[in-house]
């Protein structure tokens, strides 16, 4: 508790600081909104008018935004004012010369007059970190009063990776949870035998949850008012009988993933330092990683080496607009899932409407509250992700799809030759796949093949990427690792997957596993020569009867 405290102590403390940083950059813009007001007044044609109306306006749009989010409120309004004023006059400049004058004192006034921060702001956004799941299987509970339909989804799950207890009474889940909190619950809608549905006993102990836990429905209503009830309760997955259930823990993994994920990763673009570093704070605050860009040309760098899944842009930039910039991303086809939000002061709505017709997804205005600027950020990248990850991944296992663990293994395979750090990568098969489809059915095939990508998933590091190669074939990329310790590893992976039993058709059965690695210990030439080398130690354990890596 003490730690959260002096964390949320120390970014105050950091936000006080840019705070009052602005207040002494005030000192030097205001007096040059000054000088500048002296000059319009003091034009001897209307281009010279327009051409220090065009520079007043812009001085007026970068402190209308900066100045209300470092807590001037009064002095961010008041500019906002005089800005919409002078894009009055800047649509024309027909106007009486006293008119002219009188907007004219009114900036030497608003430039004269001293702004103290109202400390209105609120406490920055502090994000609560779930804890790391340990190195067991993930626990699931299951209510359901069907035996049967209970005791199969238990099996499956179990052969799938996790720990699941199935509970036919209400009483039976209380007694457990007493005991330990699971990572999951699943709960049928019907009860017949309670007093209780399913979602309002979810409900209730949901209430009675320190953190609601991630809650599944399954049911045989598929109606819009028992689907509205379930949202209600906070379920994040729908499924109606017969369960999916390869389908329903994909789900899961979803739910997980979402929980667990890796932090959000934002770029921010802005030619106002000082406002940047604000809203970096905020961000980070917030638990997510933040980078920084004040020169638009290193935009392909820094867009390669930090990925971002948002980008926060302003609009107004000297040499290069946001709008612009905005184009110049969307040009690459690698970008175009990356949402890209405009933060502007800009409140005209024909130029917001422009600037999001050329490119850009979202526009927030500035200034932007703490928590609206987390809300904002935080929906937008959590969509991406999502968006992301359903195009790049295998939608029966999760894993990403073949171009894109072959994309992964080039990347390693560059990193290790520039880092001198060995990388592995292997190639599995399951061994006589076709047999399982043949005498068990093509669900089962499914369920076997979705029980070696949790296995994989569970027994690797986060570093690791695993892919669906094609059919029953699956590649691991093993930063960081040289090829006798990802033997070590393959291998004890190869062990516990001959050890699951999957039930089909009221038959048990058991499926084993083959695998080939290579290293680039033994300086491939290229990203497909380390795939064929591992392709053949895999022909290789094959060959040599099964179930073994080579």
């Amino acid at each position: 508790m003490s730690n959260g405290k002096s964390a949320t102590d120390e970014l105050q403390q950091h936000l006080q600081q840019l705070s009052n940083a602005f207040a002494v950059r005030l000192q030097v813009e205001l007096p040059a909104l000054a000088q500048n007001a002296e000059r319009l007044l003091h034009a001897a044609d209307p281009q010279e008018q327009l051409q220090h109306l065009h520079s007043l306006r812009d001085q007026l749009h970068k402190l209308a935004g900066a100045a209300g989010t470092f807590g001037f409120s009064s002095l961010g309004q008041r500019a906002r004012e005089l800005e919409q004023e002078a894009d009055q006059w800047l649509e024309t400049l027909q106007k009486e010369q006293q008119s002219l004058q009188d907007f004219s004192r009114s900036l030497q006034q608003l430039a004269r007059q001293q702004f103290h921060a109202e400390r209105n702001q609120e406490p920055a956004t502090r994000a609560v970190k779930p804890p790391r799941p340990n190195s067991s299987a993930r626990r699931i509970y299951i209510l359901e009063d069907q035996l049967s339909i209970g005791e199969n989804m238990r099996l499956t799950l179990n052969n799938f990776g996790y720990h699941a207890e199935h509970f036919s009474r209400i009483s039976e889940l209380d007694a457990a949870l007493q005991q330990q909190l699971p990572d999951a619950l699943i709960v049928d809608v019907n009860l017949p035998d309670e007093s209780l549905t399913g979602l309002e006993y979810a409900a209730s102990l949901q209430q009675r949850l320190d953190e609601p836990l991630p809650l599944l429905v399954i049911t045989t209503q598929d109606d819009f008012a028992t689907y509205l009830e379930a949202v209600r309760v906070g379920a994040m997955g729908f499924f109606t009988k017969p369960v999916d259930i390869p389908q329903l823990e994909n789900r899961l993994e979803r739910c997980f993933a979402q929980q667990q994920g890796e932090p959000y990763r934002v770029l921010i673009i802005d030619d106002d330092r000082e406002l940047a570093s604000r809203f970096s704070l905020i961000l980070r605050g917030a638990n997510m990683l933040v980078e920084m860009l004040h020169e638009p040309a290193e935009i392909f760098a820094r867009m390669r080496g930090f990925n971002p899944e948002v980008v926060l842009l302003d609009v107004s930039m000297p040499n290069c607009t946001g709008p612009e910039l905005a184009q110049i991303i969307r040009m690459n086809d690698d970008w175009l899932r990356v949402p890209i939000v405009y933060l502007s002061a800009e409140t005209d709505i024909n130029r917001q409407m422009n600037a999001l017709i050329k490119a850009g997804d979202d526009f927030v205005t500035k200034p932007i509250s703490d928590n609206a600027l987390v809300a904002a950020v935080f929906s937008r990248a959590q969509r991406a992700r999502l968006l992301s990850n359903a195009l790049s991944r295998d939608s029966l296992t999760g894993l990403l799809k073949h171009a894109d663990i072959k994309e992964q293994a080039a990347v390693e395979l560059e990193r290790a030759q520039r880092s001198g750090k060995p990388a592995s990568v292997a190639m599995l098969d399951i061994d006589f796949f076709k047999k399982v489809n043949d005498s068990y059915g093509h669900a089962a095939g499914d369920n076997v093949i979705r029980a070696l990508a949790n296995l994989l998933r569970q027994r690797l590091r986060r570093i690791d990427s695993l892919g669906r190669y094609g059919g029953e074939e699956f590649l691991v990329v093993l930063p960081d690792c040289p090829s006798d310790q990802a033997l070590r590893i393959l291998d004890e992976i190869r062990q516990r997957f001959a050890e699951l039993h999957f039930i089909a058709g009221g038959q048990q059965f058991s499926v084993t596993l083959s695998a080939g690695i290579a290293s680039t210990e033994d300086t491939p030439a290229s990203a497909d020569d380390l795939l064929d080398k591992a392709d053949r130690a895999l022909y290789a354990a094959k060959h040599n009867g099964r179930n073994q890596v080579r």
